[in-house]
């Protein structure tokens, strides 16, 4: 009988560990490495925009849609967004917090370049409406 109770406790046991640990990986952005000479060029992410959170910049997701850990010094990075919606991006790293919207010049998606310090950066591929939409996150070191 104890035999039996132990084996249903740690039976319930793992399988909570194991659900626990799922959740927490499917809410984890992954960390994409950017080093002074990344490849491909452009370096292209995916994911689904918006979220349920309100924020300055749209609506977005409660955690980063990705994670970037630049090694050093970049004197020219392009971030560039597209989708179907009206995506935002919202950055969070070492230079501060910077929320960047679509414009008539970016051809209505979200652009940021210039010089990029060492250092990880959150970003949120947000909407400016109500609505997810797979975008397409653009990196490079090309200035065209």
């Amino acid at each position: 009988m104890k035999t039996y109770r132990l084996f249903n406790i740690a039976s319930v046991l793992a399988l909570t560990a194991s659900l626990l640990l799922t959740n927490a990986k499917s809410v984890m952005a992954e960390i994409v490495t950017i080093n002074p000479d990344f490849q491909p060029d452009p370096m292209v992410l995916n994911g689904k925009s918006g979220g349920p959170k309100s924020s300055d910049c749209g609506k977005i997701s409660a955690t980063p849609n990705q994670i970037i850990q630049v090694t050093k010094p970049l004197p020219y990075l392009k971030l560039a967004v597209t989708s179907n919606g009206k995506p935002t991006l919202l950055i969070e790293g070492p230079g501060g917090r910077f929320c960047v919207l679509p414009d008539n010049y970016s051809g209505d998606k979200p652009e940021i370049s210039g010089f990029w310090q060492a250092g990880k950066y959150l970003l949120y591929v947000g909407e400016l409406v109500d609505g997810e939409h797979t975008y397409t996150l653009s990196i490079s070191k090309q200035k065209n």
